[in-house]
């Protein structure tokens, strides 16, 4: 299943890096993270629900905006 999340707060490289790390950590995520589009492209092998997955972006200090 793939999702697409619109995500505030990824204003340089460094940051999208550090959420593609975080989220790539996760069993059964496979994520690219673009500080210019401000989009997070997850790949899920394990069903998690859309607050399961806002959880752990804003756990990592940004904001999820919408979640297609």
């Amino acid at each position: 299943m793939k999702k697409i999340i619109v995500v505030e707060g990824l204003k340089c490289e460094k940051c999208s890096a550090r959420l593609e790390r975080v989220l790539n950590n996760i069993e059964g995520i496979s994520a690219k993270v673009s500080h210019e589009s401000k989009l997070a492209e997850l790949e899920l092998n394990k069903a998690y629900s859309n607050e399961e997955l806002t959880e752990f972006i804003e756990d990592t200090g940004f904001e999820v905006i919408e979640i297609k």
